[in-house]
Parts: structure tokens; sequence; C-alpha cells
């Protein structure tokens, strides 16, 4: 196979899936891992696609696996407005928190009380519901914005998380499996929640009843650095049962 056919057969498989990862694209067209992250690292310079630890990402839109925000925004409103204010009372002032993308960390910014807060934040619609409060200052990560999540995301957004502290996160997911962990839509989304709870002392993870037992596309991480799930009564008591066995503290607003 010629080099330019290819180049041009990793973009098309980059597009179909939405992400690869180096040691498949090295199985199917059988050259060295080195070769293929040089092919990624030429690909990426040419603004075909996006590279990302391990592998590369689709640049297309239409390619990132993620409902749409106005969708998310409605889907069981009520159980999510619940889990955010109950979010809202882990709160103290002084706090360094992050809030990520999801549509109940926005609940959350509608929630919070305008008091001294310092707010990172990868989501616009968060930065700009707490625009309006004076006494919390914003961080926003900046970075390639994801037009459905109306979030900042790759590699710029990651460097920016790693440069900070914080004492809580507060994170969504797609998915929430009591043997396989956290995952989400596309590892766009997964990258970036990975550096925010590396980055935090304590993690929440915010969770309708809709999500347990889920496994979604991308791994975000298993359960060891969980600090807490806050979901609604309707959650399923058995995947709880499970969750609480691996010593994750269950709140139910």
């Amino acid at each position: 196979m010629l080099v330019a056919e290819r180049w041009h057969k990793i973009v098309s498989l980059v597009n179909e899936r939405g992400s690869i990862r180096v040691t498949e694209l090295s199985d199917i067209f059988q050259v060295t891992e080195e070769t293929i992250r040089r092919d990624l690292d030429k690909l990426e310079g040419e603004g075909k696609l996006l590279r990302s630890h391990g592998g590369a990402i689709s640049l297309k839109p239409e390619q990132v696996q993620e409902v749409p925000y106005p969708e998310r925004e409605t889907t069981n409103m009520e159980q999510k407005r619940l889990i955010a204010a109950e979010a809202v009372r882990h709160i103290q002032e002084n706090d360094r928190i992050i809030l990520d993308a999801s549509s109940t960390a926005w609940y959350m910014a509608q929630t919070l009380p305008d008091v001294p807060l310092t707010v990172l934040t990868n989501s616009i619609k968060v930065a700009m519901e707490l625009s309006g409060k004076e006494r919390v200052q914003v961080i926003s990560t900046g970075g390639l914005l994801s037009p459905r999540s109306l979030s900042y995301v790759g590699p710029l957004a990651e460097r920016s998380l790693r440069t900070y502290h914080v004492d809580k996160a507060f994170i969504s997911c797609k998915g929430l499996h009591a043997q396989r962990g956290l995952s989400e839509s596309n590892e766009m989304q997964a990258l970036i929640k990975q550096k925010m709870i590396e980055i935090a002392d304590q993690v929440f993870v915010l969770a309708d009843f809709s999500k347990f037992g889920q496994q979604s596309f991308a791994h975000v991480g298993d359960w060891a650095h969980i600090h807490a799930v806050i979901t609604d009564g309707a959650a399923d008591e058995r995947e709880l049962a499970l969750l609480r066995e691996q010593s994750v503290r269950i709140i139910q607003a």
C-alpha cells in the first residue's frame, strides 16, 4: 500500500469510528506503532484529525457521538434539578470546584449562591450562568469547542486543567457500571473528565437513575477515585448496592 493511500484510509477510519488507537491502526496496516504515530502527527498538522493520548480523534462534529445540549437539558429534568440542589449542599464558601459540561452541572450553576467560590469549568453554559454572580470567580479551560455539548475539549483544555488543583469536582457521565466504572460517549469527553478527577481532592458523580448499569464507548475511570455518587430516588437499588460494596458513598436527593 502506498503511504498516501494509508494516510487516506487512516483519516477515513478515524472519521468513521470517532476515535481509534495507535495499536489498532498498527494491526490494520501491518506497520510499526512508531510509523503510525508519525502518520498521525502529519495528519494532525494538516488539520485532518486530532491526536490524543494513544491514538487519534475525528474533528468532524457529526462524529462526536454526543446528545445535543437542548435534548440533554430536558431529559429527566426534575431528577437532575434535585441532584443539583443536593450537590450544592456539599459546597462551602471559598471552595475551589470543577463543574463539567453536563446539564446537571448547569442546574448546579443556577442554584449556587453568590458567595466566595472559585469555579473551574469547560462549559460555556455554566460560565455564562455564573457570570452574573459577582463573588464567584469563574475560570474557563478554553480549548476545542464541541458544538453539541457546548463544552471545551481537546489537548488545550486538558493542559489547562493540569495547571490547577481543586477541592471538589462535580461531574456526570454517560454510563455508570459497577464493574466497568464510568464511561463517556467519546474519547475527547472521557479524557477531559479523567483530568478533572485527577486534580480534585473529592469527586462527586452526578447521575440520574437512567445512567446506572450502562457502559458507553470511552472509559473514564474506575470507582477507586470517586468520593460519592449523587442520584435520585428512582435509581435501581441493586445497582446502588453493588457500588456500596466498592465503598462508594451513595447520596440520594
